[in-house]
């Protein structure tokens, strides 16, 4: 039983002497609380390129029709970010509304110890919204530091539901809405479809209240498991793996319909924040890669573009340079559209940058919470509906694995030990023109910056790790203009990053390869 719940419950059992009247206005007033509260649902799906949305207005083949209803009613962000170019990390910072950082967690694999431990001891955005009253839950791919459905109540997630694969799920609320007692999930279907079918039933369920709900989609990330009638939507010649990434993108897609479906059948959809992000960019692996444009200016892949090439995911980022474990654009600049049916006006391209921690300061914000200062994002709804023209954020931050960069404005500022690069996002966001030599004195402007974030962090400062070795093997490629001929290599997951010095309390197990 929720907070708000249990004091109408409270109120009832202090005055018996109410009737039936008093307990329907209780009722009733119980009702218009949920109402002023509007449900969120947050979709998070997995390595998903920038450019395989059909919206984005990129490629001719993704097919995406009810995300593209959503950014049609709502916005699509140009440039929206999130926190990590890895899996476990951007959504620590997702669902922590902090960066990551702030409490050590740098990369897949820190989870752990004493950084689990401040993780779980963060207000999570789940726990916030259990507060305010909210029914929280949350589906799919978890790497949150437990696959564990008791586990997950304790981020915040009342219902939870952990499925990523075909293998054995666990949760504790089945797919009729039944309470049940943590446990192994077997059989049932296929994953994605799961996942959005567990959705429904939780939306259902509690339709009466304010709800959060966390999707997470193991879509397109490999291993690729669309079944054929979802890669039969997409004959043709092409890679194997791009059809098969588009046939997750479309069930993904399918399982999204189903859920403003029950909405709308519910009559929850006016009522109802939605926000779709990915967790990074695809895994490219340096796939050379060209393309075949159409008279209305879509894109496909030319026929001769190779197959089984390192353990890229089928999706794409272009028109961004770079891919997942990269703090380049196609790293970190995913597919973001938020949507509100008759509350954010429709049909928005919005330029301004904004990142996945907003996600849970404007969560923050509309469940009627105080402002928090540990929250590192803004909320949106101001600028989305159009009261604040300005742009929500002066600057924003990254640091991963040897990597460190900052946006302020159109600049972009990113290092890596001696790498040093400077770019105009507004004349290039593909990031093919180093601007540092001719104008350093920014650089250094914005590294300075960059420090004085970094020394909030755990452990402080720009230098405490080295970049890995495949790492520096993408940055010779992408942009140092050191074009390889063969796939970087998959070297499985990598040893933690060399550090310089010690920190205490900051040793992980590893920080795994960015294919994970």
């Amino acid at each position: 039983m929720n907070i708000r719940r249990a004091s109408l419950a409270a109120l009832l059992c202090v005055f018996p002497m109410f009737g039936n009247s008093q307990a329907v206005e209780f009722q009733s007033l119980e009702k218009t609380c949920a109402a002023s509260k509007p449900n969120i649902i947050v979709i998070f799906t997995d390595d998903h390129g920038y450019a395989d949305l059909g919206c984005m207005g990129i490629m001719k083949d993704v097919k995406t029709p009810h995300i593209d209803a959503l950014a049609a009613a709502g916005v699509r962000m140009t440039a929206g970010y999130v926190t990590a170019p890895q899996c476990s990390p951007s959504r620590c910072g997702l669902i922590s509304g902090q960066y990551q950082t702030r409490f050590g967690m740098e990369a897949n694999g820190y989870l752990t110890g004493d950084v689990f431990k401040r993780f779980q001891s963060l207000k999570t955005l789940p726990k916030r919204l259990e507060e305010a009253g909210y029914a929280t839950g949350m589906a799919g791919k978890s790497h949150l530091g437990s696959d564990d459905s008791a586990e997950l109540v304790k981020l915040g997630f009342d219902k939870a539901f952990f499925k990523h694969s075909n293998a054995p799920g666990h949760w504790n609320m089945d797919l009729t809405g039944k309470d049940i007692a943590p446990q192994e999930q077997r059989g049932g279907g296929y994953h994605l479809e799961m996942i959005a079918d567990f959705a429904c039933t939780f939306i259902h369920r509690f339709k009466d209240q304010p709800f959060f709900f966390y999707l997470a989609f193991r879509g397109p990330h490999v291993p690729l498991d669309a079944p054929p009638k979802y890669t039969d939507r997409f004959p043709g010649p092409m890679p194997e793996e791009r059809r098969k990434a588009l046939g997750s993108i479309a069930c993904i897609d399918d399982g999204i319909g189903k859920i403003m479906e029950t909405l709308r059948k519910n009559g929850r959809e006016e009522n109802t924040l939605i926000f779709v992000i990915s967790d990074n960019g695809a895994p490219l692996k340096t796939l050379p890669h060209e393309f075949v444009t159409s008279s209305d200016g879509l894109k496909t892949l030319k026929p001769n573009t190779p197959s089984g090439w390192g353990s890229w995911d089928g999706s794409l980022n272009d028109p961004m340079n770079g891919e997942k474990g990269m703090l380049t654009e196609g790293g970190i600049r995913t597919p973001f559209v938020v949507s509100w049916k008759g509350t954010i006006p429709g049909g928005q391209v919005y330029t301004n940058p904004v990142i996945s921690l907003d996600v849970a300061a404007t969560a923050n914000a509309l469940a009627g919470l105080p402002d928090d200062p540990a929250l590192d994002g803004v909320n949106l709804m101001p600028y989305l509906t159009g009261k604040n023209p300005g742009a929500p954020h002066a600057a924003l931050y990254w640091r991963w694995c040897g990597q460190y960069a900052m946006r302020k404005g159109d600049w972009k500022y990113l290092t890596s030990g001696d790498r040093q690069y400077l770019f105009n996002l507004a004349t290039d966001p593909e990031e093919k023109h180093n601007l540092w030599s001719q104008q350093p004195d920014l650089g250094r402007k914005l590294r300075a910056q960059l420090e004085q974030w970094s020394q909030t962090l755990i452990p402080p400062g720009i230098g405490p790790v080295e970049m890995t070795k495949p790492a520096q093997r993408y940055y010779d490629f992408y942009l140092d203009g050191k074009r390889a001929t063969a796939p970087a290599v998959d070297d499985g997951p990598s040893p933690a990053p060399k550090r310089k010095g010690k920190a205490k309390g900051k040793a992980p197990v590893r920080a795994a390869s960015a294919d994970e």
